[in-house]
Protein backbone atom coordinates (compact mmCIF):
# COMPACT_ATOMS: atom_id res chain seq x y z
CA UNK A 1 0.00 0.00 0.00
CA UNK A 2 1.35 3.43 -0.96
CA UNK A 3 1.79 5.64 2.08
CA UNK A 4 0.63 9.29 1.88
CA UNK A 5 4.22 10.49 2.46
CA UNK A 6 7.59 8.84 1.94
CA UNK A 7 8.82 7.64 5.41
CA UNK A 8 12.21 9.36 5.07
CA UNK A 9 10.57 12.61 4.02
CA UNK A 10 8.06 12.33 6.86
CA UNK A 11 10.84 11.73 9.38
CA UNK A 12 12.54 14.92 8.26
CA UNK A 13 9.25 16.78 8.59
CA UNK A 14 8.82 15.46 12.15
CA UNK A 15 12.24 16.82 13.12
CA UNK A 16 11.58 20.25 11.62
CA UNK A 17 8.08 20.44 13.09
CA UNK A 18 9.30 19.48 16.57
CA UNK A 19 11.77 22.38 16.56
CA UNK A 20 9.14 24.83 15.29
CA UNK A 21 6.56 23.65 17.84
CA UNK A 22 8.75 24.15 20.91
CA UNK A 23 10.38 27.40 19.77
CA UNK A 24 8.89 30.40 21.63
CA UNK A 25 6.92 32.51 19.19
CA UNK A 26 3.72 34.57 19.12
CA UNK A 27 1.47 31.52 19.67
CA UNK A 28 3.41 30.05 22.59
CA UNK A 29 3.84 33.45 24.22
CA UNK A 30 0.12 34.07 23.83
CA UNK A 31 -0.58 30.69 25.46
CA UNK A 32 1.56 31.66 28.46
CA UNK A 33 -0.16 35.03 28.79
CA UNK A 34 -3.63 33.49 28.52
CA UNK A 35 -2.80 30.87 31.14
CA UNK A 36 -1.51 33.52 33.52
CA UNK A 37 -4.42 35.86 32.96
CA UNK A 38 -7.37 33.46 32.67
CA UNK A 39 -6.31 30.12 34.11
CA UNK A 40 -5.84 26.56 32.83
CA UNK A 41 -9.25 26.08 31.24
CA UNK A 42 -9.17 29.23 29.16
CA UNK A 43 -5.54 28.58 28.17
CA UNK A 44 -6.62 25.26 26.66
CA UNK A 45 -9.56 26.98 24.95
CA UNK A 46 -7.11 29.49 23.43
CA UNK A 47 -4.93 26.57 22.26
CA UNK A 48 -7.99 25.08 20.55
CA UNK A 49 -8.60 28.42 18.84
CA UNK A 50 -5.02 28.67 17.62
CA UNK A 51 -5.03 25.14 16.25
CA UNK A 52 -8.37 25.70 14.54
CA UNK A 53 -6.68 28.57 12.69
CA UNK A 54 -3.83 26.20 11.78
CA UNK A 55 -6.37 23.81 10.25
CA UNK A 56 -7.73 26.71 8.18
CA UNK A 57 -4.20 27.33 6.93
CA UNK A 58 -3.78 23.64 6.05
CA UNK A 59 -7.06 23.69 4.13
CA UNK A 60 -5.83 26.77 2.31
CA UNK A 61 -2.53 25.05 1.52
CA UNK A 62 -4.41 22.12 0.02
CA UNK A 63 -6.34 24.59 -2.15
CA UNK A 64 -3.23 26.35 -3.40
CA UNK A 65 -2.44 28.89 -0.68
CA UNK A 66 1.15 29.27 -1.86
CA UNK A 67 0.03 30.54 -5.24
CA UNK A 68 -2.48 32.85 -3.56
CA UNK A 69 0.18 34.36 -1.31
CA UNK A 70 2.47 34.89 -4.29
CA UNK A 71 -0.32 36.61 -6.19
CA UNK A 72 -1.51 38.82 -3.31
CA UNK A 73 1.43 39.33 -0.93
CA UNK A 74 0.18 42.74 0.22
CA UNK A 75 -3.10 41.29 1.50
CA UNK A 76 -1.30 38.76 3.69
CA UNK A 77 1.12 41.42 4.87
CA UNK A 78 -1.82 43.58 5.96
CA UNK A 79 -3.40 40.58 7.71
CA UNK A 80 -0.22 40.04 9.73
CA UNK A 81 -0.01 43.73 10.65
CA UNK A 82 -3.64 43.78 11.84
CA UNK A 83 -3.03 40.67 13.90
CA UNK A 84 0.02 42.26 15.51
CA UNK A 85 -1.89 45.38 16.46
CA UNK A 86 -4.72 43.29 17.91
CA UNK A 87 -2.32 41.39 20.19
CA UNK A 88 -0.65 44.68 21.16
CA UNK A 89 -4.08 46.04 22.14
CA UNK A 90 -4.64 43.03 24.39
CA UNK A 91 -1.27 43.68 26.03
CA UNK A 92 -1.96 47.38 26.56
CA UNK A 93 -5.35 46.53 28.01
CA UNK A 94 -3.71 44.23 30.57
CA UNK A 95 -1.19 46.92 31.49
CA UNK A 96 -4.00 49.45 31.89
CA UNK A 97 -5.76 47.10 34.31
CA UNK A 98 -2.55 47.04 36.35
CA UNK A 99 -2.36 50.84 36.34
CA UNK A 100 -5.95 51.01 37.58
CA UNK A 101 -5.08 48.60 40.36
CA UNK A 102 -6.70 45.39 39.10
CA UNK A 103 -4.50 42.44 38.29
CA UNK A 104 -7.04 40.49 36.29
CA UNK A 105 -7.45 37.72 38.86
CA UNK A 106 -10.28 38.99 41.04
CA UNK A 107 -12.51 39.81 38.09
CA UNK A 108 -11.58 36.81 35.98
CA UNK A 109 -15.21 35.77 35.27
CA UNK A 110 -15.91 39.26 33.87
CA UNK A 111 -12.91 38.88 31.57
CA UNK A 112 -14.41 35.66 30.25
CA UNK A 113 -17.67 37.37 29.39
CA UNK A 114 -15.83 40.24 27.78
CA UNK A 115 -13.70 38.25 25.36
CA UNK A 116 -13.57 34.76 23.95
CA UNK A 117 -10.28 32.95 24.54
CA UNK A 118 -11.05 30.77 21.51
CA UNK A 119 -11.52 33.76 19.19
CA UNK A 120 -8.47 35.51 20.63
CA UNK A 121 -6.37 32.41 19.98
CA UNK A 122 -7.81 32.01 16.48
CA UNK A 123 -7.05 35.67 15.69
CA UNK A 124 -3.47 35.36 16.90
CA UNK A 125 -2.73 32.24 14.84
CA UNK A 126 -4.57 33.22 11.66
CA UNK A 127 -2.35 36.33 11.43
CA UNK A 128 0.84 34.73 12.76
CA UNK A 129 3.69 35.30 10.23
CA UNK A 130 5.42 32.20 11.62
CA UNK A 131 2.50 30.16 10.29
CA UNK A 132 2.62 31.95 6.95
CA UNK A 133 6.36 31.21 6.73
CA UNK A 134 5.67 27.56 7.55
CA UNK A 135 3.13 27.13 4.75
CA UNK A 136 4.99 29.11 2.10
CA UNK A 137 8.61 28.10 2.80
CA UNK A 138 8.88 25.17 5.22
CA UNK A 139 6.07 22.82 4.15
CA UNK A 140 6.38 22.87 0.32
CA UNK A 141 9.71 20.96 0.18
CA UNK A 142 8.08 18.04 2.03
CA UNK A 143 5.16 17.76 -0.39
CA UNK A 144 5.61 15.01 -2.99
CA UNK A 145 4.05 16.13 -6.26
CA UNK A 146 3.94 12.50 -7.48
CA UNK A 147 1.49 11.52 -4.70
CA UNK A 148 -2.08 12.66 -3.99
CA UNK A 149 -2.04 16.04 -2.24
CA UNK A 150 -5.02 15.67 0.12
CA UNK A 151 -3.74 12.60 2.03
CA UNK A 152 -0.36 14.31 2.44
CA UNK A 153 -1.94 17.48 3.79
CA UNK A 154 -4.11 15.44 6.15
CA UNK A 155 -1.08 13.64 7.60
CA UNK A 156 0.96 16.86 7.86
CA UNK A 157 -2.01 18.59 9.53
CA UNK A 158 -2.48 15.86 12.15
CA UNK A 159 1.23 15.90 12.91
CA UNK A 160 1.63 19.67 13.09
CA UNK A 161 -1.55 20.32 15.07
CA UNK A 162 -0.74 17.46 17.45
CA UNK A 163 2.75 18.80 18.19
CA UNK A 164 1.52 22.39 18.45
CA UNK A 165 -1.25 21.34 20.84
CA UNK A 166 1.22 19.64 23.16
CA UNK A 167 3.65 22.55 23.06
CA UNK A 168 1.07 25.34 23.40
CA UNK A 169 -0.74 23.48 26.18
CA UNK A 170 2.49 23.06 28.11
CA UNK A 171 3.24 26.77 27.79
CA UNK A 172 -0.34 27.71 28.71
CA UNK A 173 -0.53 25.41 31.74
CA UNK A 174 2.85 26.69 32.87
CA UNK A 175 1.51 30.23 32.75
CA UNK A 176 -1.61 29.16 34.68
CA UNK A 177 0.55 27.54 37.36
CA UNK A 178 2.35 30.84 37.85
CA UNK A 179 -0.93 32.74 38.15
CA UNK A 180 -2.11 30.74 41.18
CA UNK A 181 0.63 32.32 43.26
CA UNK A 182 -0.56 35.86 42.61
CA UNK A 183 -3.08 36.56 45.39
CA UNK A 184 -2.11 39.92 46.90
CA UNK A 185 -3.13 43.18 45.17
CA UNK A 186 0.49 44.26 44.76
CA UNK A 187 1.35 41.00 43.00
CA UNK A 188 -1.81 41.22 40.93
CA UNK A 189 -0.71 44.59 39.56
CA UNK A 190 2.75 43.25 38.77
CA UNK A 191 1.11 40.21 37.19
CA UNK A 192 -1.01 42.42 34.90
CA UNK A 193 2.08 44.33 33.78
CA UNK A 194 3.94 41.09 33.09
CA UNK A 195 1.08 39.60 31.06
CA UNK A 196 0.84 42.85 29.11
CA UNK A 197 4.57 42.74 28.42
CA UNK A 198 4.31 39.15 27.16
CA UNK A 199 1.49 40.06 24.80
CA UNK A 200 3.33 43.11 23.51
CA UNK A 201 6.41 40.92 22.88
CA UNK A 202 4.20 38.55 20.87
CA UNK A 203 2.83 41.55 18.94
CA UNK A 204 6.34 42.78 18.17
CA UNK A 205 7.31 39.34 16.86
CA UNK A 206 4.23 39.32 14.62
CA UNK A 207 4.87 42.84 13.32
CA UNK A 208 8.58 42.25 12.69
CA UNK A 209 8.02 38.94 10.90
CA UNK A 210 5.02 40.36 9.06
Amino acid sequence: MLLPVDPARYGAFLAVMAVMAITPGPANIFAIATGMQRGKGQALVAVAGMNSASLVWFAGAALGLGALVAAFPTAFHILAILGGFYVAWLGLKSIWSGIKGGGGLVDRPAVHRERSAFLDGFSVQIANPKVLLFFTAVLPPFVDVTRPLVPQMALFAVTAVGMDTLSMSAYGLGGAALSTRMTEPRFQRAFAFFVGALLICAAILILLRG
